[in-house]
């Protein structure tokens, strides 16, 4: 049964609800969490729970369902998400295949206008993302 997602009010909610959206591989309902969070509560609300898989399930959602309705708002995410804990070591940890994928969105944003971000923005988090 799909509930209509609505903010977590903390940490540990955030972290059910991802663990359930990543277990079912579910990008559209991982999307629709990223909506409805405030990217700038990312880094608390990840505590230090951050993983590969949640990593690229984040990206593949922006990528897929986020980025090309607004721009901005996934571009947001991925300047928090790169300030939460376990970001680097996380980063360090990815394959080649899934770089790309966080290449590919990066693309997508360079492709797409936004008031959110510059074109020396993006490139500025891209060298955070190691690209």
């Amino acid at each position: 049964e799909k509930r209509r997602a609505s903010e977590p009010p903390n940490a540990y909610d955030f972290g059910q609800l991802i663990n359930a959206v990543n277990a079912s591989k579910d990008k559209a309902a991982c999307a629709d969490l990223l909506t409805v969070t405030d990217p700038k509560t990312l880094p608390v609300l990840l505590s230090n729970k951050l993983e590969g898989e949640i990593l690229l399930i984040f990206i593949q959602s922006l990528e897929h369902y986020v980025a090309g309705k607004d721009p901005g708002l996934a571009y947001q995410h991925l300047f928090y998400l790169s300030k939460a804990e376990r970001f680097k070591l996380v980063l360090a940890l990815l394959s080649k295949n899934e770089k790309e994928e966080v290449q590919q969105l990066f693309d997508l944003l360079s492709e797409s206008q936004s008031d959110q971000y510059s074109l020396e923005d993006l490139e500025s988090l891209k060298k955070v993302y190691e690209l």
